[in-house]
């Protein structure tokens, strides 16, 4: 994905820090995400939902809210009100761009302000929350010890997940106040509710209250053994690839288009984690991932490469005899190709030079239908003619080059 560094005007006049990501195509929708309580838009989830929405066509905008991050402003000054505020600012911003967001998404506290959020927002048609508190004075417990001193001195400083922060009165009297029933009943939009039922700082209970809440459509989707800020990078994959394809039913998409930074017939392979070897596999409208075994230190979310060469075999192989048999109109009913990959050592070697390996494919074809002896035969000869067999057979050649980076 191409990222833009975006600033626009917050709820007190602050500048706010935001990337905008957009996919390589035509932007086909765009989502604007609200991160956790005091985190920032750089967490783990926001990256990786931000990814899968871009493969679909739909561009993403996370900001830091007012005093964190690297935007300006005093976060000891902001309340539960402001985070609502700065996200109808971002949601402006965002429209002046011609970049009117259609779909909202928001994780723990920033997940009630999204539910908040999106009765003040024109044109929202889908909300994800991701382990959203149904009363957002649900964050007091974080400092319970601190509240008295909030309320006798007007602040205090409270440390959360090893940083420290000054928590005023008037975000305690906010979340206090704040009632996110009547909000979520006239929401007008779809709604997702992904958490974790072992989520030890949001409740499962806050998801159910949610759900309970609001019209249809909505929906649930667990988040199993995650933990609150969704921090494993298999969750955070997880919860990315739902929302990506749980947001395509509500969004108005359109037909995706290549434009010609991604031209026609072009694959395209990006990284999607440095530390390991999961990998982003677009073409045109289509996504997949690519990954390699545990056992060889990946996470096995998507077929290895040698997979994906077994795959184009397979596929092309039923392709060519389903096209076969139903040109010559033959009762053929099913096809189903298993095709194994392995190194072998090359029979015709050298013997003088060191032992050479082959890579040997081996398919095995089942066909199903009233066919006759000729007809199997005739549909296994066919099964060689395929384009992908032919090129495999024959010698290649590649060539690459280097380019610059965007």
């Amino acid at each position: 994905m191409t990222t833009e560094k975006f600033e626009f005007e917050g709820h007190d006049g602050s500048m706010l820090a935001a990337r905008l990501d957009l996919p390589p195509g035509r932007v086909r929708a765009t989502a604007l995400f609200a991160h956790c309580f005091t985190c920032s838009k750089d967490i783990l989830p926001a990256r990786r939902i931000a990814q899968r929405l871009n493969a679909a066509g739909i561009a993403v905008l996370r900001f830091d809210f007012t005093g964190l991050g690297h935007s300006e402003g005093e976060f000891s000054n902001t309340t539960f009100t402001s985070n609502v505020e700065d996200l109808t600012k971002a949601a402006q911003a965002l429209a002046a761009r011609d970049l009117a967001p259609a779909l909202l998404i928001g994780h723990s506290l920033g997940g009630a302000a999204v539910l908040k959020a999106a009765g003040q927002i024109g044109a929202i048609k889908a909300v994800v929350t991701l382990g959203a508190p149904f009363a957002p004075d649900h964050v007091t417990h974080n400092f319970a010890d601190k509240l008295d001193e909030i309320t006798r001195d007007g602040s205090a400083e409270v440390n959360l997940g090893g940083r420290t922060f000054t928590i005023g009165r008037d975000f305690v009297e906010d979340i206090r106040a704040e009632s996110l029933k009547p909000a979520i009943r006239d929401l007008h939009a779809a709604l997702l509710v992904m958490h974790a039922p072992r989520d030890a700082v949001v409740g499962i209970d806050n998801a159910e209250s949610i759900f309970r809440a609001a019209k249809h459509p909505k929906s649930f989707v667990t988040l199993d053994d995650a933990d609150h800020l969704i921090s494993r990078g298999e969750d955070a994959e997880y919860a990315a690839s739902v929302i990506a394809a749980w947001a395509e039913r509500y969004l108005d998409l359109g037909s995706a288009e290549t434009t010609k930074a991604v031209p026609e017939g072009v694959l395209r392979v990006r990284e999607a984690d440095a530390e390991g070897f999961l990998q982003d596999v677009n073409q045109g409208p289509h996504h997949l991932y690519a990954d390699e075994p545990v056992d060889f230190g990946g996470t096995n979310r998507g077929l290895s490469p040698y997979g994906f060469l077994s795959a184009g075999l397979g596929a092309c192989t039923s392709m060519t005899i389903r096209m076969y048999a139903r040109r010559k109109g033959w009762p053929l009913k099913d096809i189903q190709v298993d095709v194994t990959h392995a190194k072998v050592h090359a029979k015709d070697a050298d013997p003088d030079t060191p032992p050479q390996k082959v890579d040997e494919f081996i398919r095995k074809i089942t066909l199903t239908g009233d066919l006759d002896a000729e007809q199997r035969q005739r549909l296994l000869e066919i099964a060689d003619k395929c384009p992908v067999h032919k090129t495999l057979h024959q010698d290649n050649r590649i060539v690459t080059e280097l380019t610059h980076a965007a």
